[in-house]
């Protein structure tokens, strides 16, 4: 079997749910794609006080992305900084915490189960017979412990996982992202691009690439990730002498953060397979012309897949089709200040400025 189907899978997996700060809707559909790489997440109340969505579009293979959206939320409310008040921080931290969580024997077996190369029926994993942890039984997950085993010495997954979250607290909003997926606000009917596509051929990427011991071909890394940050990935993040956000590919992700107002109607998270076939403004459009007849907004995701899925297989709209919608309920008390957030463009100048971002 190739990269594609004779025929796309057009079924949908989609979910609605709402509190009382907004609504959401999220469809996935693997389309034209041989496998279905992408995972998502969506708890509109984490913590009581926090709502958290992403978007993880796996390469290479499924296990890293459905391994993010298992995990990457729970590291975020766990970690010390977020108890200490420093999201922002958590987020950093939780991202990079995947790449370490998926080495050695426990990371492997997890990998392998999420991957799907369990026997569901004996419960053997090559040879190897499985069973809950302690601290796995029934959702709860422990400290993360190292394991003894045969793959004691397993440096993590060669394949990976863009990872684009979105965190709802109180009226602010911040967006981490690491990859190419993307969350766009809609304010006014204005798109504005609160993440940036981590592309190789992006000066700032391009440069850590080199120092790194890497290249970029064709605007690939090492002439074949069309990704410059991504989750996983291990083969390109071997250099022991520099830290985990200056490896040849680095989880390390972005972080904006803007305060939301009475004029933000709604945010969107979507995997690649989406941008390919729309501009940011022309999906915000899009929702909003769906939105005066859909009330649902999962059926809104859909819609938006079956207008960018192509005709045939090979090229734009091939790819699988993740999307999360998230539309805000008002008023919001933002103090009368206007914040500013990334710009379309997705130009170094259109970025948040200091005062207002925490990278």
């Amino acid at each position: 079997m190739g990269i594609y189907l004779s025929t796309p899978k057009t079924e949908k997996v989609s979910e609605d749910g709402e509190n009382n700060r907004l609504r959401y809707g999220l469809s996935s559909m693997q389309g034209w794609r041989s496998n279905m790489e992408d995972a998502h997440a969506a708890y509109p109340d984490l913590d009581g006080s926090l709502s958290f969505f992403g978007v993880y579009d796996g390469h290479g293979g499924k296990a890293v992305a459905k391994f993010c959206a298992k995990y990457l939320h729970q590291e975020v409310l766990k970690h010390e900084a977020n108890l200490d008040g420093d999201l922002g921080a958590s987020l950093q931290k939780a991202f990079l915490r995947m790449d370490e969580m998926m080495c050695g024997q426990r990371g492997w077996r997890e990998l392998a189960i999420l991957g799907d190369k369990i026997d569901k029926y004996t419960g053997m994993i090559e040879g190897i017979i499985w069973s809950p942890k302690t601290g796995e039984v029934n959702g709860c997950i422990d400290d993360w412990p190292s394991e003894e085993g045969p793959h004691s010495d397993f440096p993590g997954p060669n394949s990976g996982s863009t990872a684009c979250v979105a965190i709802i607290q109180n009226n602010q909003l911040l967006v981490a992202n690491a990859g190419d997926s993307r969350c766009v606000l809609s304010r006014k009917g204005q798109a504005y691009n609160m993440s940036k596509d981590h592309k190789p051929d992006l000066e700032d990427e391009k440069e850590r690439i080199i120092k790194a011991g890497g290249f970029v071909q064709y605007g690939r890394v090492n002439g074949s990730l069309n990704l410059a940050r991504a989750i996983g990935d291990m083969e390109l993040k071997k250099n022991k002498s520099l830290a985990a956000e200056m490896q040849i590919v680095t989880a390390n992700p972005d972080i904006n953060t803007v305060e939301l107002c009475d004029d933000d109607d709604f945010l969107v998270i979507a995997c690649d397979g989406i941008w390919d076939c729309m501009s940011s403004q022309q999906l915000v459009d899009c929702v909003r012309e769906q939105l005066n007849s859909e009330t649902k907004l999962s059926v809104v995701c859909e819609k938006v897949f079956d207008r960018c899925l192509a005709p045939s297989a090979g090229g734009e709209g091939c790819d699988n089709m993740t999307m999360i919608l998230v539309q805000f309920k008002k008023p919001f008390d933002s103090g009368g200040k206007e914040q500013p957030v990334l710009s379309d463009k997705q130009s170094e100048s259109d970025q948040i400025p200091a005062e207002h971002a925490s990278k």
